[in-house]
């Protein structure tokens, strides 16, 4: 299907200023919500004959270019501030719910049969813990027999949401890597070698044995990748699935008044998987046709896309919220 849906677009060539028109739409940014978006897109165009056309670059990218008014569209996981917004005279809105998985390529071990706590994995990924076979990665799995190979880091090269998702639980979870690295859409890494998108993270867990890296879920899935059990907020064994999705979402507070700006990153609950995180939709404030343009195929996507968005991994916003968003829409006009 996801093939079917990237030949139906096309998602290179954005050009550089945007023409306000009924039957195209330029969106660009983060790459975590690329694959539903594509599957929006795709079917938005069969029923509306309105091409979106958006390109994966990251979510800085996206942010850049939506504040160069480049794009008619930005999309980011690292949600802007009110202050930033009203600087860079932007809205703000969630568009749908990932969540990211720590995928590895370990040989012999299947998905969801490693357990990594925490905090092993910001020892991993700030370069404290080096070897497979490391004490604090067997003591949580007796009866995997785990190598005394090298772990190879794999992380984002680009300015990225993903990372930022993902530095917020390091953060979360070792007071070594939040002193250390902190929260950012890019860091100075300890170790590893970068990708360039979750695409290409994927690619390099996928052709490099004894890696480790962090890339959203529907990417695990697509690729038929192992993604190692992770910890609660509450310290119990969790592991990426709709379900424990879902009880992360549960806990999410939006404020309009602040571009319903926030994080789910490590939410309360026994069930809540830690790294789940909201992707945003970001419009210029001057140019109300064109956003009506947009705003009409993200709620085309409400409407219509959840059950598109779970087959690809991902939790559509609940109702609630896409009625706050709506109401957000009306009154930012």
């Amino acid at each position: 299907m996801l093939t079917n849906v990237i030949k139906g677009l096309v998602i290179a060539g954005v050009a550089a200023t945007s023409m306000i028109a009924a039957d195209k739409i330029n969106g660009a940014g983060a790459t975590f919500p690329a694959p539903v978006y594509y599957d929006w897109a795709y079917n938005y165009q069969k029923a509306t004959k309105t091409r979106v056309n958006y390109q994966a670059i990251g979510s800085g990218g996206g942010i850049k270019q939506i504040s160069e008014r480049i794009v008619d569209f930005g999309a980011t996981d690292a949600p802007l501030t009110q202050k930033e917004l009203d600087k860079a005279k932007l809205t703000q809105f969630p568009a749908v719910i990932g969540s990211i998985v720590v995928a590895h390529n370990l040989p012999g071990v299947a998905d969801e049969k490693l357990k990594l706590k925490n905090s092993v994995v910001a020892d991993i990924f700030a370069g404290k813990i080096t070897m497979w076979n490391d004490p604090a990665i067997t003591a949580d799995n007796a009866g995997i027999k785990l190598p005394a190979e090298k772990i190879i880091v794999a992380h984002r090269s680009d300015g990225s949401g993903t990372t930022y998702v993902f530095t917020d639980f390091l953060s979360d979870s070792s007071q070594n890597w939040k002193s250390k690295f902190g929260i950012g859409k890019a860091i100075g890494w300890a170790t590893g070698v970068g990708g360039k998108g979750n695409e290409g993270v994927t690619n390099l867990i996928k052709q490099t044995p004894y890696s480790i890296g962090y890339i959203e879920n529907a990417y695990k899935e697509k690729n038929n990748l192992s993604a190692a059990t992770l910890q609660t907020a509450s310290g119990k064994w969790v592991t990426a699935t709709k379900a424990n999705f879902m009880a992360a979402v549960k806990q999410a507070s939006w404020k309009k008044s602040e571009g319903f700006y926030g994080s789910l990153v490590s939410q309360k609950g026994d069930t809540a998987y830690p790294i789940v995180a909201a992707t945003y939709i970001l419009l210029p404030k001057e140019k109300a046709e064109m956003n009506d343009q947009v705003i009409k195929f993200f709620d085309y996507a409400f409407k219509n896309g959840d059950k598109a968005a779970e087959k690809l991994g991902y939790i559509p916003l609940p109702v609630e919220t896409t009625n706050l968003v709506r109401e957000y829409w009306a009154e930012t006009k």
